[in-house]
């Protein structure tokens, strides 16, 4: 999540664990003890790439942060002993933990178990920004601040109130994997490799994304449409021109395999699919280029910028949440061929091929 949440839930944490010895002062502790976890970003690991896929490991781990905090609270209680030791371990433990709990309600993925060889964790359930997760722990923070003598309880208030948001995005996402398991059955989709996320901002409006062998295809579904079916997008996945790399590995593993590949006039082009809506994808890498010969050769890794994001975006995006189905994947009420040749014709579920099964 943004640092913005973090840093509320880290206060709020600590406001709700220090009681009635709750004061500016803990939450200002609590927030930036929120952060922490975060300042992995500072390590440079090589490459974007390397930067990328490292990035929530070890200080992210529920094996380590509990040391980490054992060590911060001991030396916190050794320096002002006005606390007990065991409520000063219980909050600096909890801010810092939940950290990486509520990182890994997104897309992105946490190492929680690092360094066990596990997959990362990544429910999905929340967009990275969410203001109606952080909205209630800052109002609860500001009335902590406010009404001093009631500071635990606002965090408390403020803490379940995000909490029940928090559930609700749970639920949320499996109404539409169900939605999403009954329009692809019996069609070429069915069995297919697919990951379900929020779009920007909200747990109303979900992007799919199901892999093929050369092809994905991205739909929209909103908890608001009338009409269960989901129009999608076919794309081609493209195909990496040379051997197998430890960066192109590092970067499969990462995005759960949903990459594509894209020759950009002699440029190859891996993005990450699980990020961005319509054209705006922000994990994108050059990883080879192409001589005049036609041979494509491994360059160093760089990231791109994140492609266009038209001012109608946004307008449509929320107008898909509201349920107008005109509105496909690509945030276009028509279809975009004209302007933007990389994306086709939408196709509703009922329309998608059945698979040979289906067809005897």
């Amino acid at each position: 999540m943004d640092s913005v949440t973090q840093a509320a839930l880290g206060a709020t944490v600590a406001g709700l664990v220090a009681g009635k010895r709750c004061s500016p002062k803990v939450l200002l502790a609590g927030a930036a003890l929120g952060t922490l976890p975060d300042l992995d970003v500072l390590i440079d690991y090589g490459d974007p790439v390397a930067n990328t896929v490292n990035h929530r490991g070890f200080s992210h781990s529920l094996f380590v942060l509990p040391w980490v905090g054992a060590l911060i609270a001991w030396c916190w209680w050794r320096w002002q002993r006005q606390w007990p030791l065991w409520q000063v371990m219980t909050l600096v433990i909890a801010v810092l933990v939940t950290h990486p709990l509520l990182d890994a309600m997104t897309v992105y993925g946490t190492k929680l178990f690092w360094p066990l060889e596990v997959p990362s964790v990544a429910v999905a359930s929340l967009f990275i920004i969410d203001p109606l997760y952080t909205v209630p722990l800052l109002v609860a923070l500001i009335s902590a601040l406010v009404w001093r003598h009631l500071g635990a309880k606002a965090c408390g208030v403020g803490l379940m109130v995000s909490s029940l948001y928090l559930a609700s995005s749970v639920y949320q996402l499996q109404q539409i994997k169900t939605r999403v398991a009954e329009q692809t059955q019996g069609t070429l989709l069915e069995g297919q490799p697919l990951i379900i996320m929020p779009t920007p901002f909200n747990t109303l409006l979900w992007r799919v994304v199901v892999s093929g062998e050369e092809q994905y295809w991205e739909g929209l579904a909103s908890r608001l449409d009338a009409n269960p079916s989901i129009d999608w997008v076919a794309q081609p996945l493209g195909e990496w021109p040379l051997a197998n790399s430890d960066t192109l590995s590092a970067l499969r593993t990462f995005s759960r395999n949903f990459i594509r590949f894209e020759n950009r006039n002699g440029q190859q082009v891996v993005t990450d699919l699980r990020f961005g809506v319509a054209a705006y994808q922000p994990f994108q890498f050059l990883l080879a280029e192409q001589n005049t010969d036609g041979d494509w050769y491994p360059v160093s890794p760089k990231q791109l910028e994140p492609g266009p994001l038209p001012e109608t975006a946004l307008p449509a995006l929320w107008q898909r949440l509201l349920g107008d189905q005109s509105i496909d994947a690509k945030l276009c009420r028509q279809s975009c061929q004209q302007t933007d040749p990389r994306w086709a014709e939408p196709i509703s579920s009922a329309a998608l091929p059945a698979t040979a099964s289906e067809k005897q």
